[in-house]
């Protein structure tokens, strides 16, 4: 394929930590080292003028309340005048709102082709009642328009990308027929079981016969994190060599450290935000993963955990319920069943060395190499079209 000069469009970025960043990350890597250029347009806090990062164009925003790390760009409609000087053959839109929306604009009066990414449920209950209006009426009101406008917008794509088939196919049946399935991909060369986390063990002051079960993600209501602590607190009353950690930060973080508190889980430890360059070593420290979340369109971090040869203990819905097979990469239990998620644990930490093999050949399939593969097939295909 010829070089490729590509726009991605999204609402957060570096230094924001999530499954979005990563994608974007990931593939903007990949694709840069084969050849193409990615240029990111998205907005921040920061100055302008004091910040120069190579092919990234930050428009001003303000921070947006509920969730500090993500901000809303206030006029990035301007960007289509670096598109044209850029020589942009196609536009890939990865958030649908605002950064989305002068993606979209651009698109249309640039007439450039647009590839639209569905990455988040902004229907899932979760979010409804944590970022939603407080008032009954208007968040019924948002949660009804919100979605309907969400869409229209990958309705007006020429193309659209989800990280999962389940999602996928939530799409097909709002009749969102430009529907492809491109997981988001995992760097299986950083994320590896070779990875030793014994100084990590170390540096918390755990000992070699302890066991720990591992969380890494954002703090926030939808993660469902408080299954993950009632979980910690019946194998606590059970045996004292675990220990449960959780790394990443969130709008919920204070809520679930007061929760730990109140239920006595003196096991449990916050570690907050891990750096990119230190992640392989926590996950090397852990001996089993686990992910109670019910709002995973794919769940990259499960990915990253099974990369480095770890099993997954996972909610039973959505992305999760695809990815981890019993028995084979991981365990998977009832949404929101805290008994059910402790015995799960349980049995993954017994014989955590059983799960290794179908957990790596699991993350493989989602290389950087495999996965850009297919978004190059959707992004030539489009481009054939237009």
């Amino acid at each position: 394929m010829d070089k490729l000069n590509l726009a991605f469009y999204t609402d957060t970025y570096e230094p924001a930590i999530d499954g979005v960043v990563s994608s974007i990350t990931n593939f903007k890597r990949e694709l840069e080292s084969r050849g193409h250029n990615v240029y990111i347009f998205t907005s921040s806090k920061l100055s302008l003028k004091t910040t120069k990062r190579k092919n990234i164009f930050l428009y001003p925003g303000i921070g947006f309340k509920p969730y500090p790390q993500y901000n809303v760009a206030l006029f990035p409609y301007n960007s289509i005048l670096k598109l044209s000087k850029l020589n942009i053959d196609l536009i890939h839109a990865h958030t649908p709102f605002f950064m989305g929306i002068a993606g979209m604009m651009s698109a249309k009066l640039g007439k450039y082709p647009i590839i639209g990414s569905f990455h988040t449920m902004v229907n899932n209950k979760s979010v409804i009642n944590d970022y939603y209006p407080k008032n009954p009426q208007l968040r019924k009101l948002t949660s009804k328009y919100l979605w309907r406008y969400v869409v229209f917008f990958y309705k007006k794509c020429n193309a659209v990308t989800t990280p999962s088939q389940i999602i996928t196919q939530m799409l097909l049946k709002h009749d969102i027929n430009n529907v492809s399935t491109v997981p988001n991909s995992v760097d299986v060369n950083h994320f590896n079981p070779k990875v030793d986390g014994s100084s990590y063990k170390q540096s918390l002051g755990i000992k070699d016969n302890e066991k720990v079960v591992l969380y890494v993600g954002r703090i926030s209501k939808e993660k469902k994190l408080e299954v993950f602590l009632k979980a910690a607190k019946v194998m606590s009353n059970k045996k004292s060599n675990i220990k449960f950690l959780i790394a990443g930060s969130g709008p919920a973080e204070l809520h679930y450290k007061f929760m730990a508190r109140r239920l006595g889980l003196e096991n449990t430890h916050f570690l907050g935000p891990i750096s990119r360059e230190k992640l392989p070593e926590v996950y090397a420290a852990s001996d089993a993963f686990c992910i109670p979340s019910t709002f995973e369109t794919q769940g990259i971090v499960a990915l990253e955990a099974m990369a480095s040869g770890k099993p997954v203990v996972g909610a039973d819905y959505l992305a999760l319920k695809e990815l981890i097979i019993n028995g084979k990469n991981g365990e998977k239990f009832p949404p929101g069943d805290y008994l059910a998620c402790s015995k799960k644990i349980e049995k993954a930490l017994n014989n955590s060395d059983a799960y290794i093999t179908d957990a790596v050949r699991t993350a493989m399939r989602f290389s950087p190499s495999k996965v850009t593969d297919k978004l190059l097939e959707i992004y030539s295909s489009t481009l054939d079209r237009n």
